[in-house]
């Protein structure tokens, strides 16, 4: 692997501009080509899960789904009682236009509230579920037509597909907000650790091209893994983390050996030794992080699989870039530094010194713990770490549900409305059964005992429909909840279903396929659905990050402490955000509104992430203590210089990294504040905590069996010690 970067980046480093404009071509035939395939979006059976996903698909098979449905609120202008007669007329001029429409498969009959001062027209629409919000734009265009011709009345319309497009809206414009916060942060942080505009943009151009390659390419290989909608969040939120982070490893290393060298080697030489050194900590942190996110696949589920290609792609584009187009430009600009320096001697002017990578005061006082007191500073930082970890036992996972969305979106405002108003429609749970056509007369009865059992239950209203399918070996049976679907009532009203009412009904049917969909069906299935997958998902991660630090660094021993820390800040920062999130006071802080609970796909994105971003990390700091190692240096020496020495760049990763996960912690959707901010936790603890604190702590305990069974590192150290600022050997193997 070492030998590969370091060709590739020879043979950049000899052609700088056919590299430069060979990834700018690269980066154009990306785009060009997702432009032309266009993207392959997932469609509503992908995101079947559980008892719900498998009631739905008998109901689809039979074509007695539930139709995707906008509702149109009439009530008066003013707020006060409403004209009947003006209301009907506005309703019925509505149907008419909703009828007319190529994307309406019917209009229901205008349902009155309770205190009859609102009416309800529910427009159904044909087509997938997931396309709906794409035909909602036709609709509103006649709520606003009707609405201008009765100018007394007030006509608002809501419904799923409204309310995912103003979810998509709003999505889109946090985006933008996160870009406009972290880009600005980047590059500060970019000019405070190089100090020139210049080698400050490098990385930042790197990880915008590299993004937008990634965009292409994914939109390609959604026609292999379908996309969930959410493969660009993640494509920009990892691509800019990991795409600069890439870049400062490479740039860090490069100016470092400037530096030391005096301007005895050439641009060419500096930029070999970077690869054979940082290109190859970035090509195997680039790998851990594909092989721990490509375990997302074993989740069984469509939101995860995309977010894991969303990830893979971006990290391997960013790898790309940093072994081909980087050390083109960073020949590119060292010839340029060169020429200058030649012309500044030449006029007799003194030669601006380029900065090396020093540990600096602060690094050494936060190090001196671990260097004097090891085992107490293992002791007080993990107690520490522990602490975080404690609120884990209150942890609640839930789905978020569509009553979860900001109310900045119109449509959940009238969502509410609508709520309020007609609170028999909050929640429908569809009961399917099939059986042989034979039975069509035995299903109907059950489901009509059913039926009969919910009406003389509180938690259902009594209302209720049942159809049979064409063949008659399918019946649905819809049942009506007054609660909210994110509520504790609505999710007994469905255990009542499947516990109580179901088995001794059409439970008793032989040879009976059933079960129920719906939301909250959807909502309660989810996560017991990826709770189940989460043994599977988490071993094959522990396994994959131990069989990548041993490939990295030949040493069990850094193996089973590497998956131990990880573990350790992970937990600790899904504590903390249990801690915030769960509970009402951080809610002003951070602009959310507590669910109580943590969003069902937060824990497992953020373990396997984190283990692989965490390994961004441990590769490039235990790379230089390693490098010392072999060189001869003893393991301690070894250990504060390898920490001491990247302490700069680890700074400036994780400050960078840090910046655009925070930016998410402002978005409206409150899964991805969740995330955001756990994952900007997260960095922070492994960064500041895990890497200062416990791992030197850790290793300067272990000794020499730290690199235990590596031949390699045992020979140099018993061979003669050389002094820690010699060139350390670079492993090559």
């Amino acid at each position: 692997m070492n030998s590969l970067t370091v060709r590739v980046a020879r043979w950049s480093a000899r052609h700088p501009w056919r590299a430069i404009v060979g990834w700018l071509v690269f980066v154009v035939l990306c785009l060009g080509a997702g432009s032309a395939v266009g993207i392959n979006s997932a469609k509503t059976a992908d995101y079947r899960v559980g008892e719900a996903g498998r009631a739905e698909t008998l109901a689809a098979e039979a074509h007695l789904e539930r139709r995707s449905a906008e509702q149109v609120l009439i009530s008066s202008r003013a707020g006060g009682a409403l004209d009947q007669g003006a209301a009907r007329a506005a309703a019925e001029d509505l149907t008419d236009r909703m009828r007319r429409l190529p994307e309406v498969a019917g209009v229901a009959d205008p349902l009155l509230s309770g205190d009859r001062r609102t009416l309800m027209v529910e427009v159904a629409l044909k087509g997938e579920e997931r396309d709906a919000k794409d035909k909602v734009d036709a609709l509103l265009a006649q709520t606003a037509a009707v609405q201008k011709s009765h100018p007394g009345l007030l006509l608002e319309e809501t419904g799923s597909p409204s309310v995912s497009k103003g979810v998509d809206q709003q999505r889109s414009d946090d985006l933008a907000l996160s870009e406009a916060i972290t880009l600005p942060v980047t590059l500060l942080t970019l000019l405070v650790v190089f100090g020139s505009v210049t080698m400050a943009g490098v990385p930042l151009l790197l990880a915008l091209s590299s993004i937008a390659a990634a965009v292409g390419l994914s939109m390609v290989v959604s026609h292999v893994s379908p996309d969930a909608g959410v493969g660009t969040n993640v494509i920009l939120m990892i691509g800019l983390a990991v795409g600069v982070d890439y870049t400062l490893f490479h740039l860090k290393r490069e100016r470092e050996e400037r530096a030391r060298s005096g301007g005895r080697l050439s641009s060419e030489a500096l930029v070999e030794l970077a690869a054979a050194t940082s290109g190859r900590a970035v090509v195997v942190s680039g790998l851990a992080v594909v092989a721990s996110t490509a375990t997302l696949y074993l989740a069984s589920d469509v939101i995860f699989s995309s977010l894991a290609t969303g990830t893979i792609v971006v990290v391997l584009v960013a790898v790309a870039s940093s072994l081909t187009a980087l050390p083109a430009l960073l020949v590119k600009l060292g010839r340029r530094a060169e020429r200058r320096a030649s012309r500044r001697a030449e006029l007799g002017k003194p030669v601006r010194r380029v900065r090396g990578q020093g540990g600096g005061r602060m690094w050494d006082a936060l190090l001196r713990p671990a260097a004097r007191h090891p085992l107490a500073t293992l002791c007080v930082s993990v107690m520490a770490l522990l602490a975080l970890v404690l609120p884990l036992a209150g942890l609640k996972i839930t789905e978020m549900s569509r009553d979860t969305h900001s109310r900045e979106i119109p449509a959940m405002q009238v969502y509410d409305r609508l709520n309020e108003a007609f609170p028999e429609q909050r929640v429908t749970h569809q009961v399917v059964v099939r059986a042989g056509a034979s039975r069509s007369a035995e299903v109907t009865a059950a489901l009509r005992e059913v039926a009969r059992r919910a009406e003389a239950d509180p938690l259902f209203t009594g209302a209720s429909r049942i159809r049979t399918s064409a063949d008659d070996r399918t019946g649905t049976l819809e049942l009506k909840v007054p609660h909210l679907g994110n509520s504790e009532e609505a999710y007994d009203s469905l255990d009542r279903l499947r516990d109580d009412f179901l088995p001794v009904t059409v439970g008793r049917i032989s040879g009976a396929e059933y079960g129920v969909s719906g939301d909250v069906a959807r909502y309660a299935d989810y996560p017991a659905h990826q709770n189940g997958k989460l043994p599977l998902v988490l071993g094959a991660l522990l396994l994959v990050t131990f069989a990548m630090t041993v490939y990295a660094f030949r040493s069990v021993v850094l193996g089973l402490l590497g998956v131990a820390l990880n573990l350790l800040s992970a937990a600790a920062a899904l504590g903390l955000l249990v801690l915030v999130f769960q509970g009402t006071w951080a809610e002003g802080l951070l602009g959310f509104e507590s669910t109580g609970s943590i969003g069902s796909r937060v824990p497992l994105f953020l373990f396997v992430i984190l283990f692989g971003l965490s390994m961004d990390y441990q590769v490039f700091v235990v790379s230089r203590i390693r490098e010392a190692a072999l060189a001869g240096v003893p393991t301690r020496q070894a250990v504060l210089e390898g920490i001491r020495s990247s302490a700069s760049v680890v700074t400036s990763a994780a400050v960078v990294m840090t910046t655009v996960f925070a930016s998410f912690v402002f978005l409206h959707i409150i899964e991805m504040k969740q995330i955001g901010f756990v994952l900007a936790a997260a960095v922070l603890i492994d960064a500041f905590v895990v890497r200062v604190m416990v791992l030197p702590a850790a290793m300067l305990l272990l000794g020499e069996s730290t690199w235990w069974p590596s031949r390699a590192v045992r020979r140099a150290l018993a061979g003669p010690a050389k002094s820690p600022s010699s060139r350390p050997a670079v492993d090559v193997r």
